[in-house]
């Protein structure tokens, strides 16, 4: 093991770099406790650096200390006990196991958090440098190479900050100053709803049942997709009498029957998962994510017994996300993780590295696979959109369940089928017939860098209609990972 003691650690970095500036570096005792201090090589182990609590975050103390660049040795002291960061590189020196840190010459501002996400990862401790970008660990006596990961503590204080907005702010404010909401009767034909959602340009829609007097669920593309597959296997084409006879009720009950249990967007014996006006922006999206649908209704009703409820909006996850974006785009410094890059935060699925025995491939089209296998695979996987690549794996565009409204333009349902359209001509469909296929049209097909920070790739999904941003490599566009909305708000609320 390599392992020194206060004096010779400090002639190892003044040796290693001589005389440099002093680098702003942040610690942070993500743990608890009531009186926390922090000692270490760089206070000759003389002096106890008292430790402050993180605003909004009581549970995180933090201090900041400048140092010279080299290698130095610290611990804790929480509430009369010497404790070390077992997150954190530690070695065993002449005080016992204590942390290492090893710090760069370069620096910038003391706004990031980088370090190891996990035990025994090769990287270091927490340091806010935007450009520490060579991180190491004391090991065996050796400096191991290793990429840099944003530290739990980082992530934990963004969360706190993040849900003290969201508990801060209600459904009032996902409510725009203008705009109107859809919704559609049960009795409609699906056939009719079909073409109204297409001419409408929306992808969802509440459901009213005017005998109940209730909104008692939503009609999404999912139920199209899974419509024109089982209308496909009973004959050859789709005719409009098929669709005429089945109105949404039936549909939904059918479906329940078909998988033997309510989905989430309809109860036939219960009232429809919703929100209020009233709930936290935390609330409603925790209630997004644990439903598993992509927009919650807001209803309000002056009845204590929710009669004559009034639709006012449809929140999403997107909505939400614009809302964090705008409070926090102008303070990223409270917000430690904004500024991150992508690559450094444990978010969102990525192509496996060769020879990774857990990998699993990303799920991926090409423009000449027949629609029928897009739609399987949209429903298989259980994902919002899927990306087409060329041969190189390059990104061209993307298959989204709400592209299959564009089957209602001209009536195309009627006279196809699915296994014979490929996914070019049905996304030409939906566009002008001499735009060229390839081209990223307005927002439907998002991407950024692996190197981009995580504050870019909020902004995209903020978009509406974007659930997905594609991670790709600069030049080629060759397709690396893929970063949902709700594997943002899984980190953020985690």
């Amino acid at each position: 093991m390599f392992s020194h003691g206060a004096d010779s650690a400090r002639d190892a970095a003044g040796a290693a770099v001589g005389v440099s500036a002093a680098v702003p570096t942040r610690f942070v005792w993500p743990y608890g406790g009531k009186r926390v201090f922090l000692t270490g090589s760089f206070t000759r182990w003389s002096e106890h650096l008292p430790m402050s609590p993180v605003e909004g975050c009581p549970a995180v103390f933090q201090a900041i200390c400048s140092l010279s660049p080299g290698i130095y040795q610290y611990k804790f002291f929480v509430d009369g006990e010497w404790k070390h960061d077992e997150r954190q590189p530690t070695i065993t020196g002449d005080y016992g196991v204590v942390n290492t840190l090893y710090l760069t010459r370069e620096y910038d501002h003391i706004n990031n958090v980088l370090s190891p996400s996990t035990p025994g990862s090769r990287a270091n401790m927490d340091v806010d440098n935007d450009s520490f970008h060579r991180t190491v660990s004391l090991s065996d006596g050796a400096l191991q190479e290793g990429p840099p990961r944003i530290s739990e503590a980082a992530i934990q204080i963004s969360r706190c900050r993040v849900s003290e907005y969201l508990n801060a702010h209600t459904g009032y404010d996902l409510l725009p100053d203008s705009g109107k909401v859809i919704a559609l009767d049960i009795n409609l034909p699906v056939k009719q709803s079909f073409h109204i959602l297409h001419e409408q340009g929306i992808p969802v829609a509440p459901l009213w049942d005017s005998f109940r007097g209730q909104f008692v669920g939503l009609l999404s593309p999912l139920d199209f997709i899974l419509i024109l597959r089982e209308l496909e296997t009973h004959g050859s084409n789709l005719t409009e009498e098929q669709l005429e006879t089945h109105t949404i009720s039936a549909w939904k009950e059918a479906k329940r029957q078909t998988y033997g249990r309510n989905d989430g967007q309809w109860r036939s014996n219960q009232h429809l998962v919703h929100a209020t006006p009233f709930e936290s922006l935390r609330d409603i999206a925790l209630k997004i994510l644990q439903t598993g649908v992509s927009t919650v209704p807001i209803i309000y009703s002056t009845v204590s017994d929710g009669s004559f409820p009034q639709l006012l909006h449809l929140a999403s996850l997107s909505g939400i996300l614009k809302c964090i974006c705008r409070y926090f785009k102008n303070s990223t410094g409270s917000l430690p993780i904004l500024n991150q890059p992508v690559c450094t935060i444990p978010l969102g699925t990525w192509v496996p590295k060769i020879g990774d025995p857990n990998g699993h491939p990303l799920a991926m089209l090409r423009p000449n696979t027949s629609l029928s296998s897009a739609l399987n695979l949209l429903v298989q996987a259980g994902v919002s959109s899927i990306p087409i690549v060329d041969d190189s794996d390059s990104l061209l565009d993307t298959y989204s369940r709400s592209d299959i409204t564009a089957l209602a333009k001209d009536k195309v349902y009627t006279h196809i089928r699915l296994d014979e359209m490929t996914i070019h001509q049905a996304l030409q469909l939906g566009q002008d017939a001499n735009s060229p296929f390839g081209l990223f049209n307005g927002q439907r097909c998002q991407m950024c860098l692996r190197s981009d920070p995580l504050l870019k790739v909020m902004e995209r999904l903020a978009n509406p209609g974007v659930r997905r941003v594609f991670i790709v490599e600069a030049g080629s566009k060759r397709v690396e990972g893929i970063i949902s909305l709700s594997d943002v708000f899984k980190l953020l609320l985690s």
